[in-house]
């Protein structure tokens, strides 16, 4: 008895651990269980959730940026469903079949073609790019000479008008000495003068 118990435990502990996880009704937790599926797509798949549930894997595929078929056969295998069925479309990419590779070589030289091509657009962007950017350092340049030569402007002013107000100061000053010294000076000689 105690040993069908444990084996009963098991095969549940078993089953949960590998039970599917039906994109319509799982947490982003469990989603990010599947491997493969990261914090990226499950946000993804639970934003597109909110908006409907998935009709079939044709629709996640669809609605889901970053899920090709590729992904979904492989989600699939790795224990994710839709409305409780798996991906039947095309197999994940480890089972390519053996054709593709006499195609490779054509693929290659179609995409030299094409770099080919792009080549000179490439150029020119470039060189609009960089042009661009010395026009915006030129701008950039003029504006801080101008920024640099109001500053000292300013501060040329500045000078300027706290050496005015010194030499105010100054004179000021030279004017009540000179009139102190008057005033002493008169002062000196009316008490000098001989008394009548």
């Amino acid at each position: 008895m105690f040993k069908k118990l444990i084996v009963a435990l098991a095969a549940f502990i078993a089953a949960t651990a590998f039970a599917a996880v039906d994109a319509n009704k799982a947490t982003q937790a469990e989603l990010e269980s599947i491997k493969g599926i990261g914090p990226a797509i499950s946000g993804a798949i639970i934003a597109e959730r909110k908006k409907g549930d998935f009709k079939d894997w044709n629709d996640l595929v669809v609605r889901v940026k970053g899920v090709g078929e590729t992904n979904a056969a492989k989600f699939s295998s790795e224990g994710l469903t839709v409305q409780g069925k798996t991906f039947s479309g095309a197999a994940p990419a480890a089972a390519k079949p053996a054709t593709t590779a006499k195609a490779e070589p054509a693929k290659a030289e179609a995409a030299k073609a094409e770099a080919a091509k792009t080549e000179p657009a490439k150029a020119e962007t470039a060189k609009a790019e960089k042009a661009a950017k010395t026009e915006k350092s030129e701008k950039t340049a003029k504006a801080e000479k101008s920024e640099k030569a109001a500053k000292a402007e300013k501060t040329a002013k500045a000078e300027k008008a706290d050496k005015a107000e010194k030499t105010e100061k100054t004179d000021k000053t030279k004017a009540e000495k000179s009139t102190k010294a008057e005033k002493a000076e008169a002062k000196t000689a009316a008490a000098s003068a001989p008394k009548k």
